[in-house]
């Protein structure tokens, strides 16, 4: 069987698709052999992966909490991956070194790892757990979430976004890539997207409908559907003991405006017959508070909690995005950053839960759009056969093992 490194970017929401794809590798007889965040590295070593974390210096590189507005996040979003990907030029270079892989699959994010990786000899493949940064026929630049809009009228509408995306995304992820690539001997690249079908294959964690019906990213681009991973985990006394249907309100691994869209959901469903179960990922150290019909947590299992959800509040994160909607639970999306503006649109456009700007986040407003999104579950349904179809990481493993042979 094959050696096969895994590199993944310093988060627990891209930690865990990996794990679902990695755990099927590793079933397959495969040794398996993991870069990533510190405080992921035990659980990988639970899991059965040989583990260690990517260099101090890039788990550093974060994101700032407060970033919020579509260009703030995506300047934000570059600033960050171009400044990390000088640190894993190396990093990438002594775990090669270190685990003489037969393999490697880096995370999409990681765009001095995927860089590394092209310079080096050694079979490999890029992995993107969220919607990636590619550019299709139809489908507007990546970034804003704006809506689909075919026809000449939306062509134009298109151009005006894309004069925009390339002066905050393209410009700036030239100026950090162009010295990385240079430094490895390796062509310029103008865009995300030309880095990104550099790799010899990309693997998508998402599939169709979920995905705009029309996209079509190309040869090299494969939708595996969702690597969905929950750590093993009981659930807590005050969670089973809950005996009304459950409204699921989650936020980031990586903090941003938690609180505020948890106290829109406590006030919104205040006296209703369901229970409000939030966490804060984030804040995984928080006491378990609970008033009412709320229940407050810093770490809620996710799979006995969505046992019995009948909607699922977020930010629009991929990772439990992909697990209700797997379930065929609808969500309701508040979108405030990075690639949470993309999901929030095909949430709303696929007709599986709706989509409220953060910007007009209340109680009023949000307890609406979560009404509107529990009556979505015929589109909901639609999306989990969908899902279910694609191949998961069963698809994913076998796209690794055609790389080795």
């Amino acid at each position: 069987m094959a050696v096969v490194l895994a590199y993944t970017a310093p988060a627990i929401g891209h930690l865990y698709p990996f794990c679902a794809v990695l755990g099927e590798l590793a079933a397959r007889g495969h040794d398996v052999h993991v870069r990533t965040l510190a405080a992921g590295v035990d659980l990988c070593l639970a899991e059965g992966f040989k583990a260690a974390a990517v260099a101090p210096r890039i788990e550093e590189l974060q994101s700032d909490p407060g970033t919020r507005g579509v260009l703030r996040s995506v300047r934000e979003t570059v600033r960050l991956l171009t400044d990390r990907a000088v640190a894993e030029v190396d990093d990438l270079a002594d775990a090669v070194a270190a685990v003489d892989p037969d393999v490697v699959l880096v995370d999409a994010n990681c765009w001095g790892a995927m860089s590394a990786a092209e310079a080096n000899s050694v079979p490999w493949l890029a992995f993107s757990p969220f919607i990636p940064y590619l550019r299709a026929p139809g489908s507007p630049p990546f970034g804003p979430g704006a809506r689909p809009w075919p026809g000449p009228v939306g062509a134009v509408r298109d151009r005006g976004i894309g004069l925009v995306t390339r002066r905050v995304f393209d410009r700036p992820f030239r100026a950090g890539m162009a010295p990385v690539r240079a430094a490895l001997g390796l062509p310029a690249v103008p865009t995300a997207d030309a880095l990104m079908r550099r790799a010899p294959r990309l693997l998508v964690a998402t599939a169709k409908p979920f995905e705009y019906r029309h996209t079509e990213w190309g040869p090299s681009v494969e939708l595996i559907g969702p690597a969905v991973f929950d750590p093993p985990a009981q659930p807590p006394d005050w969670l089973t003991d809950i005996d009304r249907p459950i409204v699921a309100v989650t936020t980031s691994s990586v903090g941003q405006a938690d609180r505020a869209l948890v106290a829109a959901a406590t006030e919104a469903f205040a006296g209703d017959p369901v229970h409000v179960v939030a966490s804060l990922p984030a804040d995984a150290t928080a006491a378990v508070r609970a008033a009412g019909n709320v229940t407050l947590a810093g770490f809620v299992p996710h799979a006995p909690a969505l046992d019995r959800a009948v909607c699922v509040i977020t930010h629009g994160g991929m990772g439990i995005t992909q697990k209700a909607l797997a379930r065929g639970i609808p969500v309701c999306a508040v979108p405030f950053g990075r690639d949470q503006f993309e999901v929030a649109r095909r949430i709303e456009v696929a007709r599986c839960g709706t989509r409220l700007p953060a910007r007009r986040l209340t109680a009023p407003r949000l307890r609406a759009a979560a009404r509107a999104a529990m009556t979505m579950t015929d589109g909901a349904a639609a999306v989990a056969a969908g899902f279910a179809a694609t191949g998961g990481p069963a698809r994913a493993a076998e796209a690794v093992e055609r790389q080795l042979w």
